[in-house]
């Protein structure tokens, strides 16, 4: 099943195909993809996309789960200034001194205020979260961001030069790590 693209409000936009050999469309994140501090790894899921437009000139990666109880939502991860090149990313490229994301990749700080993957951590009570991992193809290959802006000020650049979508939402949940 296909996710519906979750930025469609902001205007339509084609949908390409985003797969993972560690997670599932719709289905419960595994432990790795949730924070160390509630019991996971805190590793980024590997992730592949194909069949973007061909006119595309690099990608963003946008981790973000609407159901925090914050009235923002929570920024996961966020990447811009991925070469057109890079169609995959292994396991826990989103940590710190992993080498696996290309040096031009501009890594925003996430909620935690760390430029790399914040595994999940739903607080009890909360109830099931989403997480929506989302490869933008770009019309540009290089979107001129400060390194310390948020992941809102990328998605606010993607409005305007995104050229189309892949998704894939997971869900998490209090505990699901363990």
């Amino acid at each position: 099943m296909t996710t519906p693209d979750p930025l469609a409000r902001f205007g339509a936009v084609p949908q390409f195909t985003l797969t993972s050999t560690d997670m599932t469309d719709e289905e419960p994140l595994a432990a790795a993809q949730y924070g160390v501090d509630v019991g996971g790894a805190g590793q980024s899921p590997q992730l592949s996309w194909s069949g973007f437009p061909p006119e595309t000139q690099s990608f963003a990666i946008t981790v973000f789960d609407p159901d925090a109880p914050t009235g923002s939502g929570f920024w996961h991860w966020a990447v811009g200034n991925l070469p057109v090149t890079v169609t995959s990313l292994p396991t826990d490229a989103g940590s710190p001194g992993s080498g696996a994301l290309p040096a031009e990749a501009l890594v925003l700080p996430n909620e935690t205020r760390q430029a790399s993957f914040a595994g999940a951590g739903p607080p009890e009570g909360t109830g099931t979260h989403r997480y929506q991992f989302i490869v933008h193809a770009v019309d540009v290959p290089v979107l001129a961001i400060d390194p310390q802006s948020t992941p809102a000020v990328l998605g606010f650049n993607l409005h305007f030069h995104t050229l189309a979508r892949a998704v894939l939402e997971a869900t998490g949940t209090f505990g699901g790590a363990n």
